[in-house]
């Protein structure tokens, strides 16, 4: 598989690399220079990225991507009512997201403070809430099964703390569940990894 990111940022395809490290997939994390987008992104479909290849077939859109890679290695739930309980979980993400590029994109410099101190808290209480439905939010989105929105959560929660390193304060279950994923073996040496190499959270090198 080979995936193909700008390298100048982790971006929408951290979730994904995430995934793949954490479960033992071989990948090549192939990054494109900006230089060279425009020349090549005719090559891809939407002409965007991430992108993922698997064998022949290429994948675009994050979300794609990451339901492909659940339904191929059984990370989508065990049956329906779980699958929706995913999506559901992940789309909140998704939502939570949007938000957060809009102030890294267009309004860091005079809608940061507020963002933190005023909607932040309340899109975290949402996540907390809906965390300790299952096994008291002591282990996974689904409970005793990690799923493919495990890692759009860990990512989420990570990018925030690094926006405000308090944020995670006052949501304990959060809080505990970006370290448990932290310190799963292979994600744990990937971030000492990634940190060494010091890449920045997002494009524009706000964060």
């Amino acid at each position: 598989m080979g995936e193909k990111q700008p390298p100048t940022s982790e971006s929408l395809a951290e979730p994904i690399r995430l995934l793949l490290v954490d479960q033992g997939i071989n990948f090549i994390d192939d990054r494109i220079n900006k230089s060279d987008w425009p020349i090549i992104k005719s090559h891809f479909q939407f002409e965007q990225l991430p992108c993922l290849y698997d064998g022949d077939q290429q994948i675009v859109q994050s979300g794609a991507i990451l339901r492909h890679l659940a339904r191929k290695h059984d990370l989508n739930g065990g049956n329906e009512l779980e699958t929706t309980y995913i999506d559901m979980f992940y789309e909140g993400l998704r939502d939570l997201h949007s938000k957060y590029t809009k102030i890294i994109y267009q309004t860091y410099d005079t809608e940061k403070d507020s963002y933190t101190k005023d909607v932040l808290p309340v899109e975290l209480t949402k996540f907390e809430r809906l965390l300790a439905t299952r096994d008291n939010g002591k282990n996974f989105i689904l409970g005793d099964k990690i799923s493919f929105a495990d890692f759009v959560l860990f990512e989420e929660v990570d990018i925030h703390q690094i926006l405000d390193p308090h944020c995670l304060d006052k949501f304990p279950l959060l809080k505990a569940y970006r370290q448990r994923m932290e310190d799963r073996p292979r994600l744990k040496e990937y971030y000492e990894q990634r940190n060494a190499a010091k890449i920045p959270v997002n494009g524009n090198g706000k964060q």
